[in-house]
């Protein structure tokens, strides 16, 4: 089931609410230097969480459209609100990883910087590609939100474009933070997993036809509901 606009409000007003309580307990202004830097390391904070919600996100996504889903796993049901609330809560995460970026004079950032790739004093390409992936981000969603605002057909080839936001946000991840060197795991555990995952869902929808091909003797029943249906020809 999809979940209410105010239910997704909600949602993202907990997210946010969870973040600042959890800033403020783990990283306290207890003296001028520290006030100084909480901004920036709550940014970097809430923008890896935003990142690994993202990654279970797709995760799921890929699940919900692979082909086996719909005849072997049927797992939608569960997983898909799960899908729609992970998103939600990306959103929130996001939003205080760049107002905090944008606000903040120890960023360098600024507030044309987080939203216009290529105009931020700190790395520029790296935070433009964050940038885009933002972008990419509010596409796939609002596009998946309201369908209608895509031709008849086109929904699920605009929903595969968050492989690319992921990718784009996983090299803002990488180029765009200072301690990339010792997230270097992290980064690995979960790209990885995501490529890996687009690579068998493609191989498995390139292989399904060919699996559908009759073959000497009775064909079992997961080949006969593969299999397309039959052309009929009149015969003369």
């Amino acid at each position: 089931m999809r979940l209410s606009p105010i239910t997704l409000v909600i949602l993202a007003a907990i997210g946010v609410l969870v973040a600042v309580g959890v800033t403020d307990q783990i990283l306290p202004a207890a003296d001028p230097r520290t006030a100084e830097l909480r901004p920036w390391v709550a940014a970097r904070a809430l923008g890896v969480t935003a990142y690994l919600l993202l990654f279970l996100d797709v995760a799921l996504g890929l699940i919900l459209s692979h082909p086996r889903n719909t005849s072997e796993w049927r797992k939608t049901k569960q997983v898909f609100p799960w899908h729609e609330m992970f998103t939600v809560f990306i959103g929130a995460f996001l939003a205080l990883h760049i107002v905090l970026l944008a606000i903040d004079p120890f960023a360098n950032v600024g507030i044309v910087g987080a939203l216009v790739p290529g105009f931020s004093a700190f790395r520029p390409v790296a935070v433009g590609i964050g940038t885009v992936a933002l972008y990419a981000l509010i596409f796939t969603a609002a596009t998946a939100k309201w369908t209608r605002l895509l031709p008849s057909g086109w929904w699920l080839k605009v929903h595969r474009f968050a492989v690319v936001t992921f990718l784009a946000a996983w090299a803002h991840a990488v180029l765009a933070g200072t301690d990339g060197g010792a997230l270097t795991p992290l980064y690995l555990v979960t790209g990885l997993p995501i490529l890996a995952g687009v690579a068998h869902r493609w191989w498995t929808a390139r292989a399904r036809p060919l699996r559908s091909v009759p073959t000497a003797g009775a064909p079992d029943a997961s080949i006969r509901r593969a299999a397309p249906a039959p052309i009929l020809v009149e015969e003369s």
